[in-house]
């Protein structure tokens, strides 16, 4: 590393604090020039630390320390440090009363990081290390205190006063200005601390708990945006009532509220008490909101509010423990979100993001475990691997011990650790321990990187009635780790008849068969299984549910994964043979595309898709997944070297065919899923409006006019967003008269709406048409573009750069100079958007000549910035 580079932290360093601190009283004089914070702190020597002489060093950046009191005597310069990281005091009682006061700028704080302002409002991010620009503290997530907090501000400009627990004082002070005091009962490491100060409206809500208990819901936005609450407001009482019923877990303060603001690095933050959200992940209406929308936010709304118990109750030790309560928690918002839709269709859905983007963060330079074992920017470490992976590892848990198992280890959990800050290793003994099971095998989850191999091969012997499988794992060398001991797989199974059934699975051994579906434990590189009694030999319908987080090889033919496609009673591997044949006939045409081969898509797997789409019995909504392609970016996760042009032609061209092949029936399934009447947010419209979108994107690609008028008419007469932007999606690519005219009409009448305008950002970032880079450079300077907006630039930048492979990667690397530069320019702003924009580049080396040339130099560019800050620099280091 050159000198002056970043620090690397590492989980085996870690030690206890060596102070703890029982309360903090906070007091916060808001004001427009400057925010003066007092911290009055009761400290005491960690007992368990042992030493009596060591000084204080207290957390801290971008603070002007004004004063400095220590159990009532003001302390000068002689008796502390202070640098631009930290405040040390050099002699220090064991037991003490200190007194901080900072002088902050919230105003300037661009990073939204600490206390910073959106659109006039004050509010605070302090995960990960936000807290230490707020005030001196010992900013580490095991140090729990109980907190009270004052906030001061002009009444008019500040009518709102918020923190976190429950509000136990408010009056007036002079000069027009009040205060609010509020006191949270629960011990809480300061990354859960809230502030919010301004102007809001607020919906009122309240929920009974099962014992008795009326708890007081509240939801503030800005005035303009109240009549946008209702779904969220709805979504938080169902996650809720869902809590008590599933995990019995009861909410314990006497008010939950929600504040949502526009300008936030990530979705949400489930701050005790007082979530700040994102504005997206809370605004919607049948007008401004798609069914994704209105999924994605009872998902978010869920999850901040499961965070309750699962991170805030019981917190992580340290932030190498990070999916302790990331990837729990989002195990639970997807069991919720399944339970409120449909299962089949989340559980596909998650899937198919796990694949596209967690495996390939698994195959790149930013690999790293579920557990990390160290980092240079903690922010880098709010990956898919630590949330997405991580629930998948949790998922784990109750495959092996099934969901009555799995309530008694969350139970046990609980029972042992509320109140306390713990590992990833304490929630493993909870689970262990409740079932009487052995998990030592299955913790090397946590601590190894990579996505494992699971190859499987078949033998029938027809003498015997015998069905043997034998099983070989394997994971690939990750940075730091060369070799990979195996993994504890649970592979659930099923094994079919020829007319579709599921067989009576009997392994050798057994006395009776256990079932027609169960779960194999693979706990070594080799293992056999073999059924017994079998009447003839099945077909196999392997890693049900995707029952683990692998890549799974068995050579299945074209027929047998036709005929899973049609018969499997497991839903997702149904769909499952389906995304085979896709990318079996996908890796097809890109190798004759390659060869300079004329292109031709077999019958069968278009005959399959047809069958599909006619299918009655299919949740249509399923229906529409299967018809869904692999992505571009899903099929560059298949090749050693990824061939942009390639891809993109494959796709294509397989869209057309099967746009020409199955045409009248893709008209009469679009005919079918029309819905009249009012929208309405429920699994079954929403699966009919999916399908009936996803028939008019492929007609659209023939280039008919008949088509395009169609799409322009329902873009027209839609009375939801989910329509107006399915016809829209199905033009973006067109280059028609109907496309420009969508365009026009969408800015004019939404232009008064930022975060609808963000979907028109997008679609027009993402379009494959040669002059989309021209057009992204001309909408940054549109009115409602921000640099310093991270809606925005995720919206507009990052789409293109995530989500349009064709010109991101076009030949000429105008868009690799043009992302580059805005990571150069938004690392000055705001490194945490600029480091995960800076990712699209950290897999050039699978790329091919001069692309993967022109990558590199971008990277190298990067690297040589001034003052780069760690967030960008660790990526780009490790990329290079």
């Amino acid at each position: 590393m050159k000198e002056g580079s970043p620090r690397t932290t590492y989980l085996k360093d870690y030690s206890l604090p060596p102070f703890l601190i029982d309360s903090v009283d906070l007091t916060f004089v808001l004001g427009d020039e400057e925010t003066r914070v007092t911290s009055v702190l009761n400290l005491r020597r960690n007992p368990e630390c042992g030493s009596d002489t060591e000084p204080l060093i207290l957390d801290g950046e971008e603070l002007e320390l004004v004063n400095l009191v220590l159990n009532g005597e003001k302390l000068t310069p002689k008796h502390y440090l202070v640098d631009n990281r930290s405040l040390t005091i050099l002699s220090i009682p064991a037991q003490c009363r200190l007194e901080i006061e900072t002088r902050i700028r919230p105003q300037d704080n661009t990073s939204l990081e600490g206390l910073y302002k959106s659109s006039g409002n004050f509010c605070t991010q302090c995960e990960a290390q936000g807290f230490r620009k707020i005030t001196y503290f010992l900013d580490r997530p095991d140090v729990m205190a109980v907190y009270t907090t004052t906030l001061q501000a002009n009444r008019q400009d500040y009518p709102v006063l918020l923190s976190n627990g429950n509000l136990v004082d408010s009056g007036e002070l002079p000069e027009d200005r009040h205060y609010a005091t509020w006191q949270d009962p629960y011990r809480k490491p300061s990354y859960l601390f809230a502030l919010v100060a301004g102007k809001l409206s607020c919906q009122s809500g309240t929920h009974t708990t099962a014992s008795g208990r009326e708890i007081d819901l509240r939801l503030y936005v800005q005035e303009h945006n109240i009549d946008k609450c209702d779904h969220a407001m709805a979504s938080l009482k169902k996650a809720m009532l869902w809590d008590e019923q599933t995990f019995g877990l009861e909410y314990d303060l006497d008010i939950y509220m929600i504040v949502a603001v526009d300008d936030f690095n990530m979705g949400a933050m489930e701050n005790k008490g007082l979530n700040v959200f994102n504005s997206k992940c809370v605004l919607a209406r049948p007008e401004t909101a798609t069914d994704s929308d209105y999924t994605n936010i009872e998902a978010v709304i869920a999850h901040e509010y499961f965070h309750n118990w699962t991170g805030n109750r019981v917190t992580c030790r340290d932030w190498f423990q990070l999916s302790l309560k990331e990837g729990l928690t989002v195990y639970r918002d997807q069991r919720f979100t399944a339970d409120m839709t449909s299962p089949s269709v989340k559980r596909i859905q998650d899937v198919r993001m796990l694949r596209a983007v967690q495996f390939a963060e698994d195959a790149g330079p930013m690999a790293h475990p579920v557990r990390p074992q160290s980092y240079i920017e903690i922010n880098n470490f709010y990956t898919v691997t630590v949330y997405e992976k991580g629930a998948e590892v949790v998922r784990l848990y109750e495959t092996l011990l099934g969901r009555d198992g799995f309530r008694k280890g969350m139970d046990l959990y609980f029972q042992r650790h509320d109140g306390q800050a713990v590992t990833t290793d304490d929630f493993a003994a909870a689970m262990a321990d409740a079932n009487g099971r052995d998990l030592t095998v299955f913790k090397r989850w946590y601590d190894q990187a990579g996505t494992p191999k699971v190859s499987i091969t078949s033998e029938w012997d027809a003498d015997e009635g015998q069905y043997s499988l034998r099983i070989i794992q394997s994971c690939p060398a990750t940075p730091l780790q060369p070799d990979k001991k195996p993994f504890h797989v649970p592979l659930k199974l099923g094994l079919l008849d020829a007319s579709g059934r599921d067989m009576p699975l009997q392994l050798l051994g057994e006395n009776e068969p256990e079932g027609s579906s169960r779960v194999l434990e693979v706990t070594k590189a080799e293992q056999s299984f073999t059924f017994i009694n079998m009447t003839e030999r099945p077909i196999p319908s392997l890693l049900r549910g995707f029952s683990a987080p692998v890549k799974l090889q068995y050579d299945y033919s074209d027929a047998e994964l036709a005929f899973l496609l049609a018969h499997d009673i497991d839903s997702f591997n149904r769909w499952e043979a389906g995304y085979r044949l896709a990318l079996i006939t996908l890796n097809r045409l890109i190798a004759d595309y390659q060869s300079g081969r004329e292109l031709e898509v077999n019958p069968a797997f278009v005959t399959a898709l047809e069958q599909t789409l006619n299918a009655e019995n299919l949740d249509r909504a399923l229906i529409a997944e299967t018809l869904s392609l692999p992505s571009e970016s899903d099929l560059a996760e298949h090749m050693s070297r990824i061939d942009v042009d390639a891809i993109h032609a494959a796709r294509e061209f397989l869209r057309k065919n099967i746009a020409r092949s199955l045409e009248s029936q893709l008209v009469k399934t679009y005919e079918a899923t029309t819905i009249g009447g009012e929208y309405q947010y429920q699994p079954g419209h929403a699966g009919n409006r999916r399908l009936r979108n996803s028939c008019l994107a492929y007609l659209t690609t023939l280039g008919n006019t008949e088509y395009l008028d169609l799409a322009l008419e329902q873009f027209q007469q839609a009375n939801n967003m989910t329509d107006t932007m399915g016809a829209l999606q199905a033009l973006i690519d067109t280059d028609s008269e109907q496309r420009r005219i969508a365009l026009g009409q969408f800015e004019h009448k939404w232009q008064h709406d930022t975060l609808v305008m963000d979907k028109w950002f997008s679609l027009q970032a993402s379009c494959s048409h040669p002059d989309t880079l021209a057009g992204i450079q001309a909408l940054m300077q549109h009115p409602l573009f921000s640099i310093r907006n991270p809606n925005k630039v995720r919206a507009l930048i990052g789409a293109f750069a995530a989500g349009n492979p064709v010109n991101f990667h076009n030949a000429s690397g105008e868009g690799y100079r043009f992302v580059a530069d805005r990571v150069i320019q938004l690392d000055s702003l705001n490194p945490q958007v600029a480091a995960r924009l800076v990712k699209t580049f950290s897999r050039w080396k699978k790329f091919t000549g001069v692309r993967k040339d022109m990558m590199q130099a971008q990277l190298k560019r990067i690297a040589q910035t001034e003052n780069l800050s760690s967030d960008v620099y660790e990526i780009v280091s490790k990329s290079l």
